[in-house]
């Protein structure tokens, strides 16, 4: 288990420059973390390079972009984009003429997915084949990014690869049970877990979010060598989650959201970025805060820990700007409804004793249960419903806070990184948006 490293002091170095090099390891689709870091990479002036993970014909192949979807690609990053599928995971893979483990899982059934098996020896073919076809697609991205990154240039590599469900049926209703459900429709994490299902999604996880940056890191090895020979620098960084300190009773404690079942890949993040420091390897991982995105949004309840934001904010000095936040959440809430509410409601629900029993770092990531289900997603449910609109939430406010304050820091840190996992907590948040306001 990684000791808990909050960053406490906002980071004030910078080695990026114009003619200096970004490049992001992960497309660009909506709006989320790596837009933080685009933005100041395109502030320093530095060249923005990125790649694809490419798209799938009608027979699942992958095939590059068409130069249609290259432009939109392009637009969306405000660079150029290399145009080599980089689809990670191995879930559409397989020996030719063998079934995919998405083909295997799509014999599961909600009534029969518990008890069913897999073929692990041909699963482990299919990520034989998965992990081979990635790899040997970075070795020409790589050859791509030598020519365009000249001698003594630093570069920044931003890792934002994640995630790795397999496309099938069945699990979009097991996630529903295990993220969402309650009473007679709630299902254990470690239910799924436990499954082989379960264990082969997190075999994906595992390649998606983890060892894709160990990936990066093996096959820019020559590129950082030729760098370090002319005076370049080369810096890594992914997000990483395992969990958040937010203001409760007044002060900064860890918790976390459960279940995060992508937990385990990101302890296997963290663990490549340790192993990278220990060869000189300037690779850091930074476990952001929850947020509110089209990706987390299955995990109903990870956004109650966004409103504490508030206090923290104001705690941090905010002052003026802090109170018009305030304000404007208050707007969004029904006529008759106080935004002091709300976050009483949050307070009770932090102190519930059920809560409380999931702030336990050591036990990270622990299984969900009834209990917690109820508690959680009720408080969430109950919270919606007193908004105004569904589709403006504060949590969304809070979020894109959130994502305003932690592109800064991570730029800037990576510049002089104080260890290979560090975590980017509301204290921190609220003194960048501070500076930043």
């Amino acid at each position: 288990m990684t000791a808990l490293t909050p960053l406490r002091d906002l980071p004030t170095q910078n080695i990026f420059r114009k003619g200096d090099v970004f490049v992001l390891f992960g497309e660009l689709f909506g709006r989320g973390y790596a837009n933080g870091l685009v933005d100041e990479a395109r502030k320093a002036g530095m060249t923005i390079l990125g790649i694809t993970v490419g798209r799938r014909d009608e027979n699942d192949r992958l095939r590059p972009l068409t130069a249609e979807e290259l432009k939109e690609c392009e637009a969306r990053l405000g660079g150029r984009v290399i145009n080599v599928p980089l689809m990670a995971g191995f879930d559409l893979d397989a020996p030719e003429g063998t079934p995919t483990p998405t083909a295997m899982l799509a014999e599961l059934k909600l009534t029969n997915w518990q008890e069913a098996k897999l073929d692990w020896a041909q699963i482990e073919r299919c990520r034989e084949v998965g992990v081979k076809r990635f790899r040997t697609s970075l070795q020409q991205v790589m050859a791509e990014l030598d020519k365009a990154i000249p001698d003594g240039a630093n570069v920044f590599f931003a890792h934002t690869m994640a995630g790795g469900i397999p496309k099938t049926k069945v699990f979009l209703a097991i996630a529903n049970r295990v993220y969402k459900g309650r009473g007679d429709r709630f299902l254990s994490s470690r239910t799924l877990l436990d499954s082989d299902l379960g264990k082969m999604i997190l075999m994906n996880f595992d390649e998606v979010t983890a060892n894709t940056f160990q990936y990066l890191m093996e096959e820019s090895r020559a590129i950082r060598e030729r760098l370090a020979k002319s005076g370049g620098q080369v810096r890594y960084t992914a997000y990483g989650y395992h969990g958040t300190e937010i203001l409760i009773n007044g002060s900064y404690q860890w918790q976390t959201y459960t279940n995060y079942t992508q937990g385990y890949a990101k302890m296997r993040l963290e663990r490549h970025a340790e192993t990278a420091w220990t060869q000189g390897i300037k690779a850091t991982v930074f476990n952001c805060p929850e947020i509110r995105t089209n990706s987390s949004d299955i995990f109903v309840g990870v956004e109650l820990s966004l409103f504490p934001l508030l206090y923290a904010l104001k705690k941090e000095g905010g002052n003026a700007w802090a109170e018009q936040q305030w304000n404007h959440c208050q707007s969004l809430l029904k006529d008759g409804v106080s935004l002091q509410e709300i976050l009483d409601k949050i307070e009770r629900y932090n102190a519930d004793s059920e809560i409380a029993r999931f702030r336990n770092y050591e036990a990270w990531p622990m299984d969900n249960t009834a209990e917690l289900a109820d508690v959680m997603v009720g408080t969430s449910d109950e919270i919606t419903e007193l908004h105004k609109d569904r589709k403006a939430l504060i949590s969304d406010h809070l979020s894109a806070l959130v994502l305003e304050g932690t592109g800064p820091i991570m730029f800037h840190e990576a510049s002089a990184p104080h260890g290979p996992v560090l975590w980017v907590n509301h204290d921190i948040i609220a003194k960048q948006l501070k500076q930043l306001h």
